[in-house]
Order: C-alpha cells, then structure tokens, then sequence
C-alpha cells in the first residue's frame, strides 16, 4: 500500500511512538486461503539418481576429464572381441534386441472383395494397385510403420479411422507379427562403448586422454533387489596415455572421491580377475565416509593389450567406473535401490508438517472488499470482547453492502455466559503428521513451538463463514429483516468452515494420524437491514 511519506513525517514529529504503531496498517493482509503456509515460494526437488549424476559430471571435468556419449546398442561380435572367453558370460546377462518382421502382403481378388464389402463400394482396380504399392514400399522400409496407416487410408481414399476395419480383417498378418531377434545387444557394460570410442580417437589426440562418460547400461537380472536394478547408470572414465600405471587409477580414484565427502581412501586387489583388464591390475577402491565409515564404492584396471589389439589400440588405457545408484545410496542414506530410484513404487509416503499445513484452507471466504471488512471486524471485536458476560451484543460493521444498508452485530442472548466459547481461540497446527486445533495454554507449548502453524483459528474460519453468508443473503435481495449465523460445538472441520485437502486426509489416515479439530466455540453473529 502506498503511503505519503510528508504526512509520515509530520505524525512523527507529533507523536513518533503512535506514529510508529499506526504504521502497521500499511502491510498488506492476505486473505486467509491466499496467505502463509497456503501460499509459499516452493521450488523443485531434483531425483537423487540425476543429482548424483550432475555432481558425478562436475566432478569429473573438475579433474580435466572430458565428456563423451558412448553407444547403447552394441553388436554381440564386439562384446566377443572385447571379452573373449568371458565373452559368454557377459552375453548372458545382455539384453538383446528384436523387432518386427515386415511381411509381404499380397491383395488377392478374395480380399478386394472382403475391402469392398467392409466400405460398401467398389474400389477402382488403380485404388487397389495403390495399395498393393504401399504395402510393397512398407516391406522394402520405405514407409515406416508410424506412417503405414496414413498412406494406407490415401491410397484407398479413406480416412484414418476406417483404416483399422482393414488391418482388423483384411490384412491379420500385421496383427500378428511376431518379434524376430537380431544379434544387437543393449550395453551391459560402459566398457563395451570404449572400445569403440577409443577406437576412433586415439590417433586423433594429444596424450593424455581422459573422457567420462555417465550413462544408463542395462543388465538381465533374473530379478530386482534392493542393491540390484535391470537398469543402472555408470560413470565410467578412461585415462589413456603412452605411460599408464595403478598409481593413476589410485589419484583419479582420489581426486573423484574426495569431491563427496570420503576423507580416506583403500585399495585392494579384485577377486575377479575379470580378462579385459591385465593381470593384477584389477583394482577395488573402497573409502571411508564420515557417517557411514568403509564402503566399496568404485573399481577400476588398466585394459589388457589382448582386448585392446582387437581394436588396433596400441597404447594402454586405464578404466575407472563406479555405480552412480550404490554412490546415491551412500549419499542419500538410502538402503533400498528401488526405493530411491523408484520411489512412486517403491518409497514411502511422506508429506511434512509444512506440506500438511499448506493443506489446511477455509471452505468458503467472502469475495468482496467490504464482505472482507465484515470478517476482519467480526474478529476484531470477539478478541476485545470474547470474555464478556452475557447477556451481550456489540456492533461489529455498520455500512454498505450491495447498495444496501447494513449492521453486523455479535451477540449472546444466553445469560450466565460469555460473548464467545472457551475454544474460540483454538489454532490448528500441523505436528508430527497429524492436524488438530489447540488452545494457546501451557499444556500445548511443545505442539506450538515444534508444529507448524496453519494460521487459522476457529474465530477467524467463523469469521470468514459469516462474511460469506452475509454476503449471499444480501446479494438474493431478501426480504428478511435479520440474519443469524452460528457455531456451537465444533466436532469437525466441515462445522467451523475449515477444510481439509483430501490429499492430506488420505496421507493421515494411511499412517494412522489424527485429525482433532473440535471444542465448543458458541459464537453468533447476526446481520440486519437498516
């Protein structure tokens, strides 16, 4: 809101306490279901599978390691050459590929009946050899199978959707492909893709070489654990050069580690003995992390000059790899794979009391300025007057509503009580996954200082009920003299307008929480015509 900064002065000058108390009306005031928690800058939360991956990323080019996309799709052959005697064994937990036959389909003079009759009329016999030509384009791969409908329905002069009578009846042959496999793998291993790289590269550049690449490879587990996925992503470098040795593994090891909190490093010598690497050179490196302690987190070996000669590679190449999900797990203090790569599946459901909070709003607010005006009155005078023993009323709002003149006034006709109940006060907060609404008393200060405050009280959801109704009873140009809106004793949000998402009901009820919102509120508000 603006304000004169002149006039500011001068109250200043007279009165600055009094000066400075009033300058709280000048700080905009939400309305409820519009303000804090309801309304909060939020931003994204990244996967922890790609957060890894883009620190892996960074970390590595930090070390002068350049970044390379490797293939996915490798031939049986080159895993042979790679692999040799191993080669079986690393074929057996690849994935192959399969794809569609194309048929060749012939019209014969029985289907041009059966076409004729689908579409009740006679096709040319040139609509009849355009479509044998297309089918005979589709088997040849000139037409891919995306388009086989379109140029289908044109070269008959149909459209699309009729299209599907034919391939339903006419033509079964493309309804009942069967896939036939090929001898092309997906990439179980990002070794697979080096060789091919490095391949192309190596006589193309200055020693040393230092690529990475951090991508997905795929490996035909006979199941999916909590340490074991089908689909895993690896970051993977090679350090190519005239010279290689353990030591270089040993400092990319380190350089790379270091860079997420493991403050010390061992190395030991592989039980595996896997063939593509040369002997003794096959290298566990295990760390020790300040929360966890020593876990294996990497393995890395210099590439035998067997595998490599197959690729007419006549340098060594060292090869570094880690699991970019096992690291994640470790940094993310995670101990099921599935649920953290895959936690719509696998994680549990969790919501803070801060997302709880959010979710907590007014069924129903006033929509106008002055409907607004009335609501925050009503509040302003049950504040000053709630304690008041009754019989009582206090005009709360005199004025204009709808061209219609207007007074809004809280009352209790009841003698021997108060203007408001003992629980017009009652916060809701959000604590420890339930929502409940609560005196501000000693008995409650845990909740208060740990929960997470909706901002809503009884007296204001009343309040803003109130406004609402007024507001509509103004609007129908009744001819009612009087009003009367009124709460007694709350048992549920829905009696005191307060409502709750249904997202949240279902997460409290799942985890078997509570939803305590009720007392005895006994507030009655009652508009009349002037």
């Amino acid at each position: 809101m603006r304000f004169d900064p002149e006039e500011i002065r001068e109250a200043a000058s007279r009165d600055f306490e009094a000066a400075w108390l009033e300058g709280r009306k000048y700080a905009a005031k939400r309305a409820i279901n519009e303000s804090y928690p309801r309304s909060r800058l939020c931003f994204g939360k990244p996967h922890p599978v790609f957060d890894t991956i883009q620190r892996l990323r960074e970390a590595y080019m930090r070390l002068g390691f350049q970044e390379m996309m490797n293939p996915v799709i490798i031939d049986e052959g080159e895993v042979k050459k790679q692999f040799g005697k191993e080669a079986l064994a690393v074929l057996d937990r690849c994935y192959y590929l399969a794809g569609l036959p194309r048929p060749d389909i012939g019209i014969s003079d029985a289907r041009v009946k059966q076409i004729n009759s689908l579409f009740n009329r006679e096709f040319s016999r040139a609509e009849i050899e355009s479509l044998q030509e297309t089918l005979h384009r589709y088997k040849k791969g000139e037409i891919d199978g995306d388009d086989l409908v379109y140029e289908i329905a044109a070269s008959i002069g149909v459209t699309d959707m009729e299209v599907t009578k034919v391939l339903d009846t006419v033509l079964p042959e493309l309804k009942n492909l069967t896939p036939e496999p090929s001898r092309s793998t997906l990439r179980s291993h990002m070794t697979s893709g080096w060789f091919l790289t490095l391949a192309s590269l190596w006589d193309k550049r200055k020693f040393p070489i230092k690529l990475f690449s951090v991508d997905i490879c795929f490996r035909r587990e006979q199941r999916e654990g909590e340490i074991r996925l089908r689909n895993y992503h690896s970051a993977s470098c090679i350090y190519c050069n005239e010279e290689v040795s353990i030591d270089d593994g040993k400092e990319i090891a380190t350089g790379l580690l270091s860079q997420f909190g493991f403050e010390r490093i061992k190395f030991r010598e592989d039980e595996k003995r896997s063939k593509y690497y040369m002997p003794g050179t096959q290298i566990e490196v295990f760390s020790h992390h300040s929360r966890i302690g020593w876990v294996e987190v990497a393995t890395f070996g210099i590439y035998s000059p067997t595998a490599l000669a197959q690729y007419d590679i006549p340098y060594p190449v060292l090869n570094l790899g880690l699991g970019v999900e096992r690291l994640a797990m470790i940094l993310n203090n995670a101990d099921d794979v599935r649920a953290l790569t895959f936690p719509q599946f696998f994680g549990s459901w969790e919501l803070s009391d801060m997302e709880l909070a959010g979710m907590v709003s007014l069924e129903h607010t006033p929509h106008t300025t002055t409907g607004n005006e009335i609501a925050d009155a009503i509040v302003r005078v049950c504040e000053e007057r709630g304690d008041e023993r009754s019989p009582c009323e206090f005009l709360a709002y005199r004025g204009s509503l709808f061209d219609r003149e207007i007074e809004v006034w809280v009352m209790e006709p009841e003698a021997d009580t108060r203007l408001c109940g003992p629980a017009y006060l009652n916060e809701v907060v959000a604590y420890e996954g339930s929502i409940m609404a609560i005196p501000r008393t000693r008995r409650w200060t845990e909740v208060l200082e740990s929960g997470i405050p909706t901002n809503i009280r009884f007296l204001d959801a009343f309040a803003a009920l109130a406004a609402y109704e007024i507001e509509n009873w103004v609007r129908e140009g009744t001819d009612e003299a009087e009003h009367t809106v009124r709460v007694r004793i709350v048992r549920s949000g829905s009696d005191i307008n307060i409502k709750i998402d249904d997202i949240a009901m279902r997460y409290i009820t799942a985890h078997k929480n509570r939803i305590d919102i009720r007392g005895p509120v006994f507030i009655t508000v009652v508009a009349r015509m002037r």
